[in-house]
């Protein structure tokens, strides 16, 4: 091979890179500034997510990104077994894809082993024992929503939500979760 080639390849992988690192880039800027996310979690479908503004209260029915509190035992849990992403909440883990099921003043109870609110049971929310490794799981004991908390939850029924954490603090809402490009395995 002469040194032509070997610089005209050279330069062509340094093109290659360079593009590779534009298209990085903006995908990184893109989700800082934009407030765009990539699901890679089971709970919801795969793909590109939107946060968008919520101008109003949470309701029942209303699917966020919220983060969940570092602090809390079973987010430790969570983080230790890689449940949860890499991501720009507190503790450094990705905001939740989560369905609000139940707001303050509600009550959950654990029915054998689903979840049911106020006495309606909550549909896709049976309680697993033990994760795709085995490990046990805890459910949570259920109670009275307290001020400032939400229920959460997925249907995909190995999600890590609030069957297992309990209620999350509303501050930790980002805003409404919006599909823009997703797809289902």
């Amino acid at each position: 091979m002469t040194n032509e080639a070997r610089r005209k390849g050279r330069r062509g992988a340094l093109f290659i890179l360079s593009l590779a690192g534009l298209v990085i880039g903006g995908i990184a800027a893109a989700g800082t500034f934009g407030r765009y996310r990539i699901n890679t979690t089971a709970s919801f479908p795969l793909g590109l997510w939107r946060i968008e503004a919520l101008p109003r209260e949470v309701r029942v029915g209303d699917t966020l990104f919220i983060c969940p509190p570092a602090d809390a035992p079973a987010i430790k849990l969570a983080r230790e077994r890689l449940y949860l992403p890499a991501g720009l909440c507190d503790g450094g883990m990705a905001p939740l894809i989560k369905t609000v099921v139940a707001l303050p003043g509600q009550t959950i109870t654990v029915e054998g082993d689903q979840v049911a609110i106020d006495g309606e049971l909550l549909a896709h929310s049976i309680i697993q024992a033990k994760d795709g490794q085995g490990r046990t799981l805890t459910a949570h004991a259920g109670g009275v929503v307290p001020a400032d908390a939400l229920f959460v939850h997925s249907d995909y029924v190995a999600s890590f939500d609030s069957r297992y954490f309990g209620p999350i603090p509303v501050g930790g809402v980002l805003g409404l979760a919006r599909e823009v490009f997703t797809f289902q395995p």
